[in-house]
């Protein structure tokens, strides 16, 4: 059974993601995409650097061309923000990118984006599983020959990119501030685009994990603080200003600061939302998911500007940025993207503009976050992941039907069921629990003002698990 997460289909290669099974999802793609009258307008085609990636998107862009639909097709790998640019500065109706973004190696996946770059939202997702199901077998596998091959022609979008994110980040305040950067692409997509970036800004880069390898290292593709170790000791080595990493398809981001130190992905999103107010002066609200920190409700209320809450999910996010309502939009899970930029994540984005705002204000991060917290006060948080069975996450989500007055020996105010069960209490700290769309865990997040308070929440969520 085919089924789409929070973002995409993803499973384990040779298990749930076959050839077979690959071409019956973009049978299906194609043919809701001919059902919508969007075919003609053509389909970009990308893929990340696992294991079978360029084999599967080959295998993608031949299915969609024997139903008669322009395919443009990535020559090498391309993180997903890249192929979201391709579909908006392209017109087309929509792409496919061939990646399990941080999912370990042995996952590969399909995502699909509409026509506005943003991920294909629950009502799209639903129709294509829909087809999938009423179809038959899968169509068969040929190469694309003749009329077929003539759909299929070759860009990269490198340079296109390139040129457009020069437009949102002040490349030539990075230059003026002469950084040392470190470098870390995690032997995924974005290898000839994040670091390319950053050589056209900073005097140094030194680079780290930036050669294909469908392992990932043997440490995989995410870029979280366990992973970032290396260039943690490359930072401090080095003396480098800063460490930016992306994920295995580049939507994702890893920044440590100088010294090394590892910042979570929660503190860099408030702390640019102040930046980019305060520097910038951008027009709009902040849009944040349910799983992200309130810190960011802070600096709003900070600046008088609207915070907009969302379900898990770019899909969710992307509309406040492509209605202009929001400036910035953001997931706990290092997810952003901006005005002007497309619907998605970009982990290189991020990047760049940590370089920025470090360049612009003369200062670590961690001196930032301090700043900020003497404005709006602290906020620690975390998030945990529980491996859980099927027949125990339905005993749990049964269990948190009945909501407590309150928990952790605090009152709750107000329960949130938009995405999971989310206990907000009257001091302002709150937990979160809800299923993963993409992984058999129960993800759970809290936050409170110090991290003492931090500890007692998780700990009781850990027995609410358990």
């Amino acid at each position: 059974m085919i089924r789409f997460g929070t973002s995409g289909w993803r499973g384990v290669i040779a298990e749930e993601v076959t050839f077979a099974n690959l071409r019956r999802l973009v049978a299906a793609i194609a043919t809701h995409l001919v059902g919508t009258g969007t075919a003609p307008k053509g389909v970009f085609v990308g893929f990340d650097t696992r294991f079978l990636s360029d084999r599967f998107a080959r295998e993608a862009a031949a299915i969609l061309a024997a139903r008669g639909i322009p395919v443009t097709l990535s020559p090498a790998p391309v993180p997903t923000p890249v192929v979201a640019h391709a579909i908006v500065s392209g017109r087309r109706a929509g792409g496919i990118n061939i990646t399990a973004s941080h999912n370990p190696p042995e996952y590969s996946g399909l995502k699909f984006s509409t026509a506005s770059g943003a991920p294909a939202r629950i009502e799209v997702t639903r129709a294509i599983e829909t087809l999938v199901d009423s179809a038959g077998a899968a169509p068969q596998g040929h190469p694309a020959t003749g009329e077929r091959a003539a759909r299929i022609r070759s860009v990269d979008m490198r340079d296109a990119y390139f040129r457009h994110i020069g437009r949102l980040v002040r490349l030539t305040a990075i230059r003026r501030a002469r950084l040392h950067l470190g470098c870390d692409p995690r032997h995924g997509a974005s290898i000839a685009y994040l670091g390319g970036l950053l050589a056209k800004a900073a005097p140094t880069v030194v680079a780290i994990h930036d050669n294909a390898d469908p392992l990932f290292g043997g440490t995989g593709p995410d870029c979280g603080e366990a992973q970032l170790g290396p260039l943690a000791r490359l930072v401090r080595s080095k003396r480098l200003h800063l460490g930016l990493a992306t994920d295995g398809d580049g939507d994702r981001f890893g920044i440590v600061d100088r010294g090394g130190v590892f910042i979570p992905p929660n503190l860099f999103l408030a702390v640019l939302a102040d930046y980019l107010l305060t520097e910038r002066r951008l027009p709009g609200g902040v849009g944040r998911s349910v799983a992200t920190t309130h810190l960011l409700d802070a600096v709003c209320a900070l600046h008088g500007r609207a915070l907009y809450e969302t379900p898990v999910g770019f899909k969710h996010l992307g509309e406040h940025l492509t209605s202009g309502r929001a400036f910035l939009v953001c997931e706990e899970s290092a997810g952003l993207s901006m005005r002007g930029h497309v619907p998605e994540k970009d982990g290189i984005l991020a990047g760049l503009l940590a370089a920025e705002m470090v360049a612009v204000r003369r200062k670590p991060i961690r001196e930032q976050a301090r700043d900020l917290f003497k404005k709006v006060g602290p906020l620690h948080s975390r998030r945990i992941d529980y491996h859980i069975e099927a027949a125990a996450r339905e005993r749990l989500t049964r269990r948190l039907e009945d909501v407590p007055s309150a928990f952790a020996g605090r009152r709750v105010a107000r329960l949130d069921t938009s995405d999971g069960r989310k206990m907000i209490f009257a001091d302002g700290s709150w937990i979160l629990l809800r299923p993963s769309g993409t992984e058999p865990v129960v993800r759970c997040y809290a936050e409170a003002r110090t991290p003492g308070d931090l500890g007692s929440l998780l700990a009781a969520a850990k027995d609410l698990v358990a």
